[in-house]
């Protein structure tokens, strides 16, 4: 071969030579590789089987106001569909109001007494549907399913006729508590409140170690009279009045751009409001310690995040995924944070009626915290 030939293909070797170069330096960094390989395939399976937009099994109770061949028709129907799963009964509106506003169940199903001795009589007795509108989506997929369901279950009774299953003979009233018009941003800003902390407070303190390691500063902080967890707790101090200025920002901005009330204690939406923080500041410190970089950090970060905004009921109905997907997003602090900010602003709610998801919340900020000050300790060693 010439010269000029050699000469000629040059550009070509060099370019060659720098892509092995680059595929070596790639593979080395298994944490970066593997988050490559695995997270488009980790996404599809989990959002694709995970997401539904038609949300099916969702909680229910009844309120059995006589015990006859109609109302246990009915419960029978309840009980057989995709739409409803019968968790508990309420013994007393009271106890209504209370399953409601806990969360406990979206619906409730009242058969009042006398039901099936009117509808024999054609009065076109009332079914009370109590709903709990904070989701709209939810609420509403289900209340459209409801009439074709009970006319079903009563069709098979005797000297009950449904001629026309768009003109029954009784009536279905629809109480929807908490969002009567069905508006969306009442259930969006709430969460959204959720949504914004976890990315923001999760990128800032995901880079707090590694920009220390990455600027070669973090032997000056250790050259310094002061421990390890000190300089934790102080870099990890900012971020919380840094959150707390924007959760204040993001509810004032509901509470009078959009009309979103706070209806509840608000100073139980303060506290766990905090305790949501430190959570996400201790996760997002643990990526820290555990990132060789901020490009990792920022890719932990995101690979949180995804699975939070998808899995904790912000985008689509939680009670709508499957279980297995239902005990992934028990796992992570927006699913609990989600509905404790919707109850407390939205139902009237104080920290007495969210005891599961106030402690769920604590118990993963404490493993969180345990497991950044662990990680951190050994960073430095």
């Amino acid at each position: 071969m010439t010269a000029e030939r050699r000469q000629g293909f040059a550009p070509l070797r060099r370019f060659w030579a720098m892509t092995i170069k680059e595929f070596i330096q790639m593979t080395r960094d298994r944490l970066t590789m593997g988050m490559m390989i695995m997270l488009p395939i980790m996404q599809l399976l989990l959002f694709g089987f995970a997401i539904n937009t038609t949300p099916h099994h969702l909680p229910t109770a009844v309120m059995m106001g006589e015990s006859t061949d109609a109302s246990r028709a009915i419960l029978a129907a309840l009980r057989n569909t995709d739409f409803f799963d019968i968790t508990g009964v309420a013994t007393s509106p009271d106890a209504m109001d209370r399953m409601l506003e806990s969360g406990e169940v979206l619906f409730v199903v009242e058969i009042p007494p006398n039901f099936e001795r009117d509808l024999r009589r054609g009065l076109s007795p009332s079914l009370l549907v109590a709903a709990d509108a904070t989701d709209p989506v939810a609420a509403s997929s289900a209340l459209g399913a409801l009439s074709g369901i009970i006319n079903t279950s009563l069709a098979g009774l005797r000297h009950i006729r449904i001629d026309a299953p768009q003109d029954p003979p009784y009536t279905i009233v629809q109480h929807r508590r908490y969002n009567p018009a069905g508006k969306s941003t009442l259930n969006i800003v709430p969460g959204l409140l959720g949504t914004i902390l976890t990315m923001t407070l999760l990128i800032f303190t995901a880079l707090a170690v590694t920009r220390e390691i990455e600027r070669g500063t973090m032997e000056n902080l250790l050259a310094m009279p002061i421990r390890p967890i000190e300089i934790m707790m102080g870099k990890i101090m900012p971020y919380v009045f840094v959150g707390g200025f924007q959760a204040a920002l993001i509810i004032t901005s509901g509470l009078f751009i959009f009309d979103v009330p706070i209806l509840g204690d608000p100073w139980s939406l303060a506290l766990l409001t905090l305790l949501f923080v430190v959570t996400n500041l201790s996760i997002g410190y643990t990526f820290s310690t555990i990132a060789k970089n901020q490009l990792q950090a920022v890719q932990m970060s995101m690979m949180f995040f995804l699975p939070s905004i998808l899995l904790s009921g912000f985008m689509f109905p939680f009670d709508g995924m499957p279980k297995w997907a239902q005990y992934l997003g028990e796992g992570l602090p927006l699913t609990h944070y989600l509905r404790i900010v919707r109850a407390i602003m939205l139902k009237g709610a104080d920290i007495t009626v969210l005891g599961f998801d106030s402690a769920m919340l604590a118990a993963i900020a404490l493993v969180a915290i345990t497991i950044a000050v662990t990680r951190f300790h050994t960073t430095l060693d």
